[in-house]
């Protein structure tokens, strides 16, 4: 059950695809702002606008890397953590897939690595979030050459959560996705670092 970390994995190479980089903007830092969290550093002017805002880029990334490019990293990476985490509790909490490979009894989501790697299953999972990977990156790379594309956006809403909402509706259930998906890389880091310490069953205490 590591599909979820294995494509947080993919997607992380996938920073390094080409981008164009944008100017900053210059009204914050005019007028001396400062950032919300970090409220003893210059505010990052290229954050402004974007949903989820709080001012927290300490490390200047906005500064040389497209702000576009950077809330797709952030937002592909929250939803694969939030199925990580829900996959690798799932899992030490007796989740199965039948038929069950025999190879797999008595496996946990911290020890199942190299038993998938060894049954194959490992290679099957890399192959194909490679090959979803490729696809994706077309189309960030578009979006970066001015498609008009948002972020994150595939046009996938088969529960029509965003049917008939206004435009404050729809931002106020980005803020949420972007907000649990920044909860769900915290938390998966957390539940993996746990569990590797605990060596114990869910809740690895």
């Amino acid at each position: 059950m590591k599909f979820a970390l294995i494509a947080s994995l993919v997607a992380s190479a996938s920073a390094f695809a080409p981008a164009s980089v944008s100017a900053p903007k210059s009204t914050a830092l005019d007028a001396g702002k400062m950032s919300e969290s970090l409220p003893f550093l210059a505010y990052p002017p290229n954050l402004e606008g974007y949903v989820g805002d709080a001012g927290f880029d300490p490390l200047r990334f906005s500064d040389f890397l497209p702000m576009d490019f950077l809330r797709e990293a952030e937002i592909m990476h929250g939803r694969q953590c939030m199925l990580a985490w829900t996959g690798f509790v799932a899992v030490d909490l007796g989740a199965k897939i039948y038929p069950f490979p025999v190879a797999y009894e008595g496996l946990t989501s911290a020890t199942a690595h190299d038993a998938l790697v060894e049954q194959g299953a490992m290679g099957q999972i890399l192959l194909w979030v490679s090959l979803m990977e490729t696809f994706r990156s077309v189309a960030v790379i578009q979006m970066l050459q001015g498609s008009g594309r948002e972020p994150g956006y595939f046009g996938f809403d088969p529960l029509g959560f965003s049917k008939g909402k206004s435009d404050a509706e729809v931002e106020t259930m980005k803020l949420k996705e972007l907000t649990n998906g920044r909860l769900a890389m915290l938390a998966f880091s957390g539940v993996v670092t746990q569990a590797v310490l605990t060596q114990g069953p869910f809740p690895y205490v």
